[in-house]
């Protein structure tokens, strides 16, 4: 019997990396939220090298956004994907090489980032300019995360040369087309590190191209969006159905839901380029049409959860229009955790149709809305089902039981309550017209108006709350790993409720990487043959700002 200790430990270790990242960009996000509501703790933390409000943002936005997602997203969907298949990776030194080069290149990031070197925001805008090292760092960050991507479809080849004709399970393919999409997608932001903004930080080159830069950088952003969002549908599709005491509602909806993201999730980058002058309107509403329909496997995938939850509801004697909910197992912090996120995230969707409209954006754009609105998706609709995952994972690769379960419980709770009113207030201020990456404690002095200062409480109170929350969950997993009980916890793994047969096409990676493929090339070809024949390497760097 295969034990998977091998995979264990390369996903352990991802996961490990992943969760310091996030205990220590996460201390930076109530310093943001306090100083929003006046309280600027920034001068008494210069004494230990915190220097600005810009620091502590950049800080927060790079470990939380970017390492601990993409740690925690490649450990656990090799894990995933070795199980799923049941065979061990076949080649498990490229995965231990990925990590080992993900390792180095965030050392390489944290240092200057650490130094007040490289304070130039999450989306490191040019003319904004850090150390070329630190630019360096992420790719090699990137690079790494290719390379578990390709150790698991090395993989997935040499199960399929052993099976010929045989369906791929769906956690496997769901864990891969999460990976290739991740492969896709990021070709933007490394051609714009290699191509553009090394060499200028290298001295090289005289300037940069800021125009091109920001297309290159979004044509990465939104879909690493749908990259941090996939591993979480991953379980909710298929393994808190088992949770549920349930099953899978449909498994073809649940893959073509994957397939349609994988299509549609690249081509929209220039949605959040709707105010950049260099762009034409028409390619902008393309965009905006294209977000809009990747809305449509969202919404297949709320009917097709949501089904397979009350599935499990009913299969626990559950009955009535909604009293089923009642019969879920809220006692189980895993499952509670996940189905909290999923509660917020269908908030933060429906605040993303607004991001994405062509006209209604204009009145939220670069406004507070904005960090409310990703709060509520990658902050809760990912973190926290990430979180929930970890509670059968740690004990799962452990042996141990999992501490606390009312612990637990709490702290699924009050993350939830936390966001709720934090993301409120930073709606609000979005809505009254307040800026986002702006110190709102110190510019109301001078700037603004009374009625920001309910939502800026509000912003300060939530951010504590979820503080709170987060220190529980180390709490948990302190307590988990030194705890004396054992446990023997499986990974949950949902049956279809039909045992229906897998068209063709939704097994077939053909059809829709190529469908991808051109998309991309319809959406971004002719802007980008037009911005590198107009290139303009001319903007200087600005460093040491704050």
């Amino acid at each position: 019997m295969n034990t998977f200790a091998v995979e264990r430990k390369i996903a352990g270790w991802h996961i490990f990396v992943a969760i310091f990242a996030l205990s220590l960009g996460i201390l930076f996000g109530p310093l943001q939220a306090w100083e929003h509501m006046g309280w600027n703790t920034y001068p008494a933390l210069q004494a230990v090298g915190l220097q600005s409000y810009y620091q502590g943002l950049t800080l927060h936005g790079v470990l939380n956004a970017l390492v601990w997602t993409t740690f925690f997203i490649t450990g656990f969907l090799t894990y995933v994907v070795a199980k799923s298949l049941n065979r061990g990776m076949t080649f498990p030194k490229l995965s231990w090489a990925a990590f080992f080069v993900m390792v180095i290149g965030l050392v390489m990031a944290a240092i200057p980032l650490l130094l007040n070197l490289a304070t130039v925001l999450y989306t490191m805008y040019p003319p904004l300019q850090a150390p070329w090292y630190y630019y360096l760092g992420l790719t090699l960050v990137v690079v790494g995360s290719w390379m578990s991507g390709w150790s698991m479809l090395l993989t997935w080849n040499a199960w399929r040369k052993d099976n010929k004709g045989a369906t791929t399970p769906f956690l496997a393919l769901a864990s891969l087309i999460s990976m290739v999409l991740w492969q896709i997608c990021t070709l933007g932001i490394a051609s714009e590190i290699l191509v553009l903004i090394l060499p200028w930080s290298l001295g090289l080159v005289p300037g940069i191209d800021v125009q091109l830069s920001r297309t290159l950088f979004w044509f990465t952003g939104h879909p690493l969006v749908y990259f941090w969002l996939l591993p979480a549908y991953v379980s909710w599709y298929g393994m808190m159905p088992k949770q549920a005491g349930g099953k899978l509602f449909s498994e073809p909806l649940a893959r073509l839901a994957f397939w349609l993201f994988l299509l549609l999730s690249t081509p929209l980058g220039f949605h959040h380029q709707y105010v950049d002058p260099g762009i034409p309107e028409g390619w902008k509403f393309l965009h905006a049409v294209l977000t809009l329909s990747v809305f449509f496997p969202s919404m297949l995938t709320a009917f097709n959860v949501v089904a397979s939850l009350e599935n499990g509801g009913r299969a626990r004697g559950g009955t009535g229009l909604l009293m089923w909910i009642r019969s879920l197992p809220w006692g189980d912090p895993s499952f509670t955790a996940q189905s909290l996120a999923m509660i917020v995230f269908a908030f933060g969707g429906v605040g993303g149709v607004i991001n994405a409209s062509y006209n209604v954006n204009l009145v939220i754009h670069n406004t507070a809305w904005v960090p409310g609105h990703f709060h509520t998706t990658v902050g809760t609709g990912v973190t926290l089902t990430f979180i929930g995952i970890l509670y059968w994972l740690i004990p799962h690769f452990t042996g141990k039981a999992l501490w606390g379960r009312k612990w637990a419980l709490w702290q699924a709770w009050l993350w939830t309550i936390g966001v709720a009113i934090f993301s409120q207030g930073l709606h609000r201020l979005g809505l009254l017209g307040a800026p986002r990456r702006t110190m709102l404690g110190v510019a109301t002095d001078n700037y603004g108006t009374p009625e920001w200062l309910f939502p800026r409480l509000m912003t300060g109170l939530g951010g504590t709350i979820m503080l709170i929350s987060f220190c529980v969950f180390l709490l948990v997993v302190i307590k988990t790993m030194r705890n004396k009980e054992t446990a023997q916890v499986e990974m949950p793994v949902a049956e279809a409720l039909h045992h229906e047969t897998i068209p063709a096409w939704l097994n077939n990676w053909q059809p829709w990487l190529v469908g991808a493929v051109v998309l991309i090339l319809i959406a971004y070809g002719p802007m980008l043959v037009q911005s590198i024949a107009q290139l303009q390497m001319t903007s200087p760097g600005f460093n040491g700002l704050w």
